[in-house]
Formats: C-alpha cells, structure tokens, sequence
C-alpha cells in the first residue's frame, strides 16, 4: 500500500507531502498505481521548481519508496494550484482503485 500524508498547517495551507510505500497492485514494473502516483508526485515536486519561486527539500528512498517534500518558502498561488491538481490526482486513483493500495491523510502540523 501506498500511504501519502499532506501536510497542512493550522491555516489549511500546505507545508508539504510524504509518499511511502508500494502499491502492489502488480508485480514491480506492470503496477500502474505506483507509476501513476509516481508521476503525480515527481511532477508535482518538478513543476513546483520549475514554475513558482518557492523553495523545497526533497529527499527520496527508492527502496523504501519514500519521497519526502517540505516548502521552506510559503507557496505561491501557482504552488498552492500545482498541490491542489495532486490532491485531486491522487483521490481520483484512490476512488477509481477502491482504495485498497493507496492511502491518503491530510495532516495538521
């Protein structure tokens, strides 16, 4: 199972977002929740980059599967979209897929 925590604070604005674990869907390589949720997140971190002036640490285990972002700036609007179409990504696997492999927290820090 995949287990995805977004990390808000007492605001309701995002800090940042953890992802680990594997989906198991199918076997490594076929598993299409993993690539699906894989390539939400790694475009979601390199939009982030790519297009707000907001700053983040990123840190990964691809063994473990674990990819951890926090914002070290507050985000932009554009930032603040680009984690709201993840959100709605990642719901919508978890509602098309039964949640079954993926789970998605959101978290006040």
């Amino acid at each position: 199972m995949v287990r995805i925590t977004i990390y808000k604070d007492e605001q309701g604005i995002y800090t940042g977002f953890k992802s680990a674990g594997h989906a198991g869907y199918a076997e490594a390589g076929s598993d299409i929740i993993c690539s699906a949720i894989s390539a939400l997140i790694i475009n979601t971190i390199n939009s982030i980059e790519a297009f707000t002036d907001v700053k983040l640490s990123v840190s990964s285990d691809d063994q473990s599967g674990v990819i951890l972002v926090s914002f070290d700036s507050d985000l932009t609007s554009d930032g603040i979209l680009l984690m709201n179409a993840m959100v709605l990504g990642l719901k919508t696997i978890q509602t098309d897929y039964n949640n079954d492999d993926i789970y998605l927290i959101i978290e006040e820090v």
